[in-house]
């Protein structure tokens, strides 16, 4: 900035008035000056200024211009997605069988709602929806539409071709909110492990969804959860086989005229549960409501084999003799009293038949002898009973990964007396579900080593508690080998396939207390092959019966043997299982002796 000029400077001022003249003129003079200097330096600041934005918009210009140049000149291709880049993903993970095959996925769909005050003819529309979905009620719809509401949901999943006839009513008043949808390409099949799933907050642009049952809810949270990028939850079923078990089961209910069945394949080593079937079953797609009143094993919602708590009958049995063995009590030809009735204070304890006097402890489960088996027991001894079936895992609900399995608890003697453990070693008293059999006779198949049972698929598996010594585990599968070939479970011998295997036969409990007089569940624990044990296979019958040579049949031997036979006559080879036509003629001492069906 220029130094300011005085607009009468002293010295000019008195030179003015010595030679006469008017010092006025100095003033105004100086004040011109002033006002010039004043534009000048306005007037450059402007044009700085100017040249600023000037400057500016060259820069901006420039760079749009260079970069819509290199756009123009580079060469089109796909857009590629870096690890930075998000992810979009969708609401809920798939759900695969062991093979990467889909049991639930999410499908695309629209939901249905109106806006009463915008709709036109509201009358009509009721009419028109109606014919579209017969299931509506129009009097309640139609007091929606011209009541003061002013948003109604109708329908909350439609399909396309509905979809499409809403839009043919021309109603500006009907609108469409996209969601996504469970769907179940399979439809019942393995519904009782998938359970199902519905809609949780849902607004009209989206809609989460939340497990109901099974392992929809079980694993809830990590089919949600968007750190797992989308990545499927991977079951250890297998389709295939989970088709055949159903297929088959279901053929053997009716054919058994039992009012229900359930059954359960296990890898004996893993514990990984390969196929799992209680009937009757549902569709997940169009999952029905649960009972309010009556009995629960009467919804086809309930899942027979982690919920249902029967009493398993002799199928308990090997257990007896097992804990026995390994307690150096007894070996396979140890003679055991089997004299029936076997008197108890004020109780007897009796067999379906007279087996003579004594049997050895193989023949105890070959014949399925209830008094040979309280004389095994009364060598153990209550306490050793219990902390061996404890390890076998019958004293909680089994941890497999089903929201309804925690319902599944044993019912146990509430005093666990001298007497309650001899009728607890042949099934008597202790309740538990065909799961907590599967996986006990898994721990048997194995060596010895308990399994937990799990439906998630996976390679790595940490090893259980050894329960018993390897030789005993292989004396007791000897022993069930020979209950199919010359015991109560003839009609489960499937050649080449070395099955080995308990029956069982309990009297039903009623509701009330006591027991039915004509009513039982039928069961059959098996392993295959018994020369080399893969897997397990538990099948159980509610209420059979079966008119077979001039009788009416109950039992698990002429009931759910043959429906279990036939189930393994058709997985094994699915299972990889090659038959074997040169079985051993001896295993643990014990000789093997094919016997007609009877």
């Amino acid at each position: 900035m220029s130094p300011r000029i005085p607009l009468r400077p002293l010295a000019r001022i008195l030179e003015a008035r010595a030679k006469g003249e008017n010092p006025d003129r100095i003033e105004r003079e100086n004040i011109r000056l002033r006002g010039e200097a004043g534009r000048e330096e306005a007037r450059a600041k402007v044009e700085w200024r100017m040249w600023l934005v000037v400057g500016i918009f060259v820069i901006c210009f420039s760079a749009v211009a260079v970069r819509m140049g290199t756009i123009a000149a580079a060469t089109p291709e796909e857009p590629q997605r870096g690890e930075s880049a998000p992810v979009i993903l969708a609401q809920r993970a798939d759900i695969t069988d062991r093979a990467g095959r889909v049991l639930a996925t999410n499908l695309v769909t629209h939901a249905l709602y109106a806006q009463p005050p915008m709709m036109v003819d509201p009358e009509g529309t009721v009419e028109k929806l109606v014919e579209i979905f017969p299931d509506l009620d129009a009097k309640r719809l139609r007091a929606d539409f011209t009541g003061t509401r002013k948003f109604v949901w109708i329908k909350k999943k439609i399909s396309p071709e509905q979809m499409q006839a809403v839009h043919d009513i021309g109603e500006p008043g009907l609108l469409f909110g996209p969601r996504e949808m469970r769907l179940y390409p399979n439809g019942r099949l393995a519904a009782h492990v998938l359970g199902g799933a519905r809609f949780g907050n849902e607004g009209v642009a989206s809609a989460e969804i939340v497990g109901t049952a099974g392992v929809e809810k079980a694993f809830d949270g990590w089919l949600r959860d968007p750190e797992n990028k989308g990545a499927p939850l991977t079951l250890s079923l297998d389709l295939t086989v989970q088709q055949a078990l159903e297929e088959i089961l279901a053929g053997g209910m009716r054919l058994m005229n039992a009012k229900g069945a359930a059954a359960v394949v296990m890898e004996a080593h893993t514990g990984e549960i390969v196929a799992l079937a209680s009937l009757p079953d549902f569709d997940p797609n169009d999952r029905p409501a649960p009972l309010v009143k009556g009995d629960a094993s009467d919804s086809p919602l309930f899942n027979r084999a982690v919920q249902g708590v029967y009493e398993l009958g002799s199928t308990f049995k090997i257990f007896a003799a097992a804990q026995a063995l390994e307690l150096g009590l007894v070996n396979p030809t140890t003679m055991v009293d089997s004299k029936s009735p076997m008197v108890w204070g004020k109780f007897k304890i009796r067999d379906f038949h007279n087996y003579g006097p004594q049997l050895s402890v193989t023949d105890v489960i070959v014949e399925s002898s209830n008094v040979g088996t309280a004389r095994i027991v009364q060598m153990i001894g209550p306490d050793r009973q219990q902390q061996f079936l404890e390890k076998l895992g019958f004293m909680q609900a089994t941890p497999v990964e089903l929201s309804e399995a925690a319902v599944g608890r044993p019912i146990l003697p509430p005093k666990w007396s001298e007497l309650s453990s001899m009728t607890v070693g042949y099934g008597h008293g202790i309740a538990a579900s065909p799961m907590h059999l599967a996986a006990a006779y898994a721990t048997i198949a194995n060596g010895g080593r308990r399994v937990t049972p799990t439906l998630v698929h996976s390679d790595q598996h940490a090893p259980g508690e050894q329960v018993m010594r390897p030789e005993t585990a292989r004396t007791a599968v000897a022993m069930m080998r020979a209950v199919v070939t010359r015991g109560t479970a003839s009609f489960g011998d499937v050649d080449g396939y070395e099955v080995a295997g308990k029956t069982g036969t309990a009297d039903k409990v009623r509701p009330t207390g006591g027991y039915y007089d004509d009513k039982v569940i039928a069961t059959f624990a098996s392993v295959f092959p018994a020369s080399n044990p893969k897997y397990v296979l538990v099948l159980t019958l509610d209420e059979p019966s079966s008119f077979a040579a001039n009788a009416n049949r109950r039992t698990a031997g002429w009931t759910a043997v043959p429906v279990a036979a036939e189930v393994i006559r058709r997985i094994a080879p699915i299972l990889g299982l090659r038959p074997n036509d040169n079985m051993p003629e001896v295993l643990e001492g014990i000789q093997l002796v094919k016997a007609s069906a009877h």
